[in-house]
């Protein structure tokens, strides 16, 4: 039997409901029990103010998750949906505060772009808060638009404020 081949793909957690450390971890360990998935790194946690969105909202949570899998993009954008829904996410207002959001960023060199799923990520070259856990992990990763590592698109933005990288670990490692 030959094994599928494996893509490469990376995902951005973010959540600022309830207790978004024990959703990320919930959402990892889903994601590494997962037979068709291996979880290859993880970024550190970093606080990140709300931006957008409706006022007032709380300090999100962030990380960014780099994985192997033989899922096609589409699966794995509908199990992110599906651990999101578990972890209490529910749709409504845009940018509103939310227990989990798995972003897919990339996968592998891919491009696409469908009312379901736009790859690379559309917005994460203008936001410190998807770059610089990215930065962390892949520094040296190219995006496939604009011709430049992902280390060169946060160096383009202007500096981060108010954003901090914590300590504390939520990778276990069973």
């Amino acid at each position: 039997m030959i094994a599928a081949a494996k893509s490469r793909a990376f995902l951005a957690l973010g959540g600022n409901l309830g207790n978004p450390h024990q959703a990320f971890v919930t959402a990892r360990r889903s994601l590494a029990d997962h037979p068709l998935i291996e979880l290859l790194q993880a970024s550190s946690l970093y606080r990140t103010p709300a931006i957008g969105g409706p006022s007032g909202q709380p300090d999100y949570l962030n990380a960014v998750l780099e994985i192997a899998t033989s899922l096609a993009a589409a699966e794995l954008l509908e199990l992110c949906l599906q651990l999101e829904t578990a972890a209490g996410r529910t749709r409504g207002v845009r940018w509103a505060a939310r227990a989990l959001d798995i972003d897919l960023l990339f996968f592998d060199n891919s491009t696409h772009n469908t009312a379901s799923l736009t790859l690379p990520h559309p917005l994460l070259h203008q936001r410190h808060f998807v770059l610089l856990p990215l930065v962390e992990i892949a520094a040296d990763l190219q995006h496939p638009h604009c011709g430049c590592s992902v280390s060169c698109l946060l160096d383009r933005l202007p500096a981060a404020e108010g954003i901090i990288r914590l300590p504390e670990k939520w990778i276990d490692h069973d």
